[in-house]
């Protein structure tokens, strides 16, 4: 399709985990050669999402650095200002977006950490503080979640501030971003729902919107089992599940949820029907995933990262062929 001005394109390591750490230099280079502005890393028990970046930034330097996301209770918001800072300084001419998120019950319990029981405020608070702490000034804050006592930034704060971007599902932690951070992302959802989260995004301000975009160029008798298996794991956990309720997807986790509570997986696998899938995790060919990403930009998403689903027996030409077919969206 053609467009006034080019879309800026993002692309997440979040699901190309399976190719490993030492494959990111060479993804890296294929995204900036087809032409993506910024390279997404995540963070649960893999990979850290900022290691990474710095094989990024010199594999190939034009990138943006962005994580999507590094789960809040992880890392001080000091750290993370530090964190911010050091990308920044090392990579002066590029755009640092600092992906924050409050991460799912299940990969909290792994890191022995407790489930927040008040999100929203500590969402809130960490991104104050975090913001304090880039400024260069001493900082004293006494909050709910953190306290620090005079923290000062120890090197020169580089010209330009990193960005911060909040991950977001439900209603409150929607109208929360658009409030408070410079983007918001949203993760697993329909085109057909964006219209509803940015609703409640432009409700609190008005912080730009990206999408993390699930697609893979493939065949779907061939790859639909990995996409019920990857759509079976995040509507096992609750924010998720309520975003796929309020999506139009009511009746299929309430039958996957049920199957799983009879430790019935295959059933629950069958729940997810095709229709769930290809509006989520789309599979098709390059024209059908062209046009499977243009209906998130039409659906308000200014901002969309693709999540390249390596799925079938040639993983690294699934992904590269999706690589390719979003990048048409700019032609």
């Amino acid at each position: 399709m053609s467009r006034d001005s080019q879309i800026p394109l993002g692309l997440t390591y979040g699901s190309l985990g399976v190719f490993g750490p030492s494959a990111v230099p060479e993804i890296a280079q294929a995204a900036a050669a087809s032409g993506y502005q910024s390279f997404w890393t995540v963070e649960a028990t893999g990979t850290d999402a900022v290691s990474l970046l710095g094989a990024v930034s010199q594999a190939a330097p034009k990138l943006d650095l962005a994580t999507g996301i590094m789960p809040i209770q992880l890392r001080s918001p000091s750290l993370t200002a530090m964190t911010a800072a050091t990308l920044q300084s090392l990579n002066p001419q590029r755009t640092i977006w600092m992906g924050l998120g409050v991460s799912a019950p299940g990969v909290l319990r792994q890191h022995g950490i407790e489930t927040p029981d008040r999100p929203i405020a500590m969402m809130r608070e960490y991104v104050a503080l975090t913001r304090e702490c880039l400024s260069g000034e001493p900082v004293t804050f006494e909050g709910d979640f953190w306290q620090v006592k005079r923290f000062r930034l120890a090197m020169r704060t580089p010209e330009q501030t990193p960005k911060i971007v909040v991950a977001a599902l439900n209603p409150q932690m929607l109208k929360l971003a658009g409030e408070i951070a410079d983007a918001v992302l949203l993760n697993y959802i329909p085109a057909s729902h964006v219209a509803e989260a940015t609703k409640h995004i432009r409700s609190g301000g008005n912080a730009m919107i990206m999408s993390n975009i699930h697609a893979a160029v493939g065949d779907f008798e061939e790859a639909e089992r990995s996409a019920r298996k990857d759509l079976f794991n995040y509507a096992m956990a609750d924010g998720y599940a309520n975003m796929f309720r309020s999506a139009g997807f009511e009746d299929e986790v309430q039958e996957l949820r049920s199957r799983q509570q009879e430790r019935d997986r295959e059933g629950a696998l069958e729940a997810i029907s095709e229709e769930m899938i290809q509006a989520i995790n789309f599979i098709g060919d390059k024209e059908e995933v062209v046009a499977f990403a243009t209906s998130y930009l039409d659906a308000g998403v200014q901002y969309p990262i693709l999540m390249p689903m390596p799925w079938g027996q040639d993983r690294k030409l699934v992904t590269q062929l999706t690589l390719e077919a979003m990048a048409a969206i700019n032609d």
